[in-house]
């Protein structure tokens, strides 16, 4: 369209021009801004992974020409709207299969786990090796080789990285879940620990010196079971040097290592015959549910604090169960206690309620803060309230106030401690053999448990010293 009609115009009608080239300006700025602001709204992924992908497109096309080539000389595509429509359907079956990869990435992804692709990130790699074929009919080895490792393959690393990349920048602690990565990370391990670098972050000096060591424990331990022979000199002469650069000479740790490693090698036949408990002769589980967990603690838990903390806690949650109660539910917890140990913890003795003082007859004034031994206050009797009179004069009359008076009364005497009388003793305890039958007794009744003394009274009404014996035969706390 020529310009000069337009430009006369806009010279004959100068403000119409004006006014249609401001509105223009502003549509167009408005449409700038629209577009920028939209941009700026998109969640774009980092960097990184942009780029990958535009690598992975340029690698895409690139085993694109090589489809393209392969379509018309190998697979006869003559024409070329046939060819354009066929060649790159692999490229495209690539393309879709990389992005269904990182949508499962993305949603199979947790805190401490990078996701997995699926079937679509295999697929990916099967569409790598089969569009390999065309790069060396096409090409040749020289060429070929070329157009595979630039082609298909590039672009299939590429697509994979960008399938996990934006994850690991956004956690790089997470872990991939996929079959290959468990696989190297498993076949990483197992190779670190034959090389001997199971233990991370040594130094190329402690690494030296724990081999020598190692080798040095395995010397000793061949010279102990073996100490002649033809071979002792050149094994001691070896043993000497192990020693010398494993360094435990001037490092005690690293002796206290030898040596606790050459005890374990030449003891370990002991293992045979290490008495150990039996697994299946401890206390069965019982049928039904512990008891309710005192102040919100589980059982596990209460095993794993101190019995005196336990048995406060137990006693916060039953405050009016018995000291042999509070014991048998700390034994029921896990945490076997006796009942002494339930007393001391509590510090109450021998009763676990404090005395009730008896009921005042009448108010009784406090005492003077010193009373003399052996005197006791009398109480004061009140009167009721007087009026009081006029005023007067204080010499007419005389002033009277209450009088209080002591006597001496002597204390009542109080026994000593030895004079208090002993427990009745039970007939049968008297005499008693040696064992007591009633142990034998006491282990049929009670199993594996060790019980409390109320409850060996109360079953075979025997004294408390001969309940306390018993129990600590049985194993409990004396």
């Amino acid at each position: 369209m020529p310009t000069h009609p337009l430009i006369t115009w806009a010279v004959d009608h100068p403000w119409p021009a004006a006014g249609i080239t401001a509105a223009a300006l502003a549509v167009l700025g408005a449409a700038l801004w629209a577009i920028v602001r939209t941009a700026r709204s998109i969640a774009w992924p980092p960097a990184p992974v942009l780029v990958a992908g535009a690598g992975a497109l340029v690698c895409t096309a690139y085993s694109g020409d090589t489809s393209w080539r392969f379509a018309g000389e190998r697979l006869g595509m003559v024409d070329s709207t046939e060819r354009a429509l066929m060649f790159g359907a692999g490229e495209l079956a690539l393309l879709a299969c990389a992005v269904m990869a990182r949508a499962n990435k993305a949603a199979t992804a947790t805190e401490s786990t990078a996701g997995s692709a699926g079937v679509p990130g295999v697929l990916v790699w099967v569409i790598t090796g089969v569009q390999v074929i065309p790069c060396y009919a096409t090409s040749g080895i020289v060429g070929g080789t070329v157009r595979a490792v630039i082609g298909p393959v590039l672009a299939g690393l590429l697509w994979h990285l960008a399938m996990g990349l934006e994850i690991r920048v956004a956690r790089p602690e997470a872990l991939s879940t996929g079959l290959p990565a468990v696989i190297g990370r498993e076949l990483r391990e197992r190779l670190l620990s034959r090389l001997g670098l199971a233990t991370r972050d040594r130094t190329a000096e402690q690494i030296t010196r724990d081999r020598a060591t190692a080798r040095a424990v395995h010397l000793a331990a061949v010279l102990e079971l073996r100490p002649g022979g033809w071979l002792s000199g050149y094994r001691r002469r070896r043993l000497a040097a192990a020693v010398a650069r494993s360094g435990a000479g001037t490092n005690g740790e690293q002796r206290h290592r030898l040596l606790q490693q050459l005890a374990a090698r030449r003891t370990s036949g002991q293992l045979a015959t290490v008495p150990l408990a039996s697994p299946w002769a401890g206390t069965p589980v019982p049928g039904e549910a512990y008891p309710r967990t005192p102040l919100g603690v589980t059982g596990a838990q209460l095993r794993a604090m101190d019995p005196l903390a336990v048995v406060h806690l137990v006693r916060a949650a039953h405050p009016t169960v018995e000291p042999a109660g509070i014991a048998t539910l700390c034994t029921e917890y896990g945490v076997p206690v006796s009942e002494t140990q339930v007393r001391i913890a509590l510090r109450a003795g021998n009763s676990l309620t404090a005395a009730t003082p008896p009921a005042l007859v009448r108010p009784v004034p406090d005492p003077a803060p010193v009373v003399p031994g052996g005197v006791r206050l009398l109480p004061v009797t009140c009167r009721p309230a007087v009026p009081r009179p006029a005023p007067a004069v204080a010499a007419t009359h005389t002033r009277t106030r209450p009088v209080v008076t002591a006597e001496y009364v002597p204390e009542e005497a109080v026994p000593a401690p030895g004079d208090v009388p002993d427990e009745d003793v039970p007939q049968g305890d008297c005499d008693v053999p040696d064992p007591d039958p009633f142990i034998e007794q006491a282990r049929r009744d009670f199993g594996t448990d060790v019980p409390g003394i109320r409850p060996l009274r109360a079953r075979y009404g025997i004294g408390q010293k001969r309940a306390q014996h018993i129990r600590n035969v049985l194993g409990g706390t004396p």
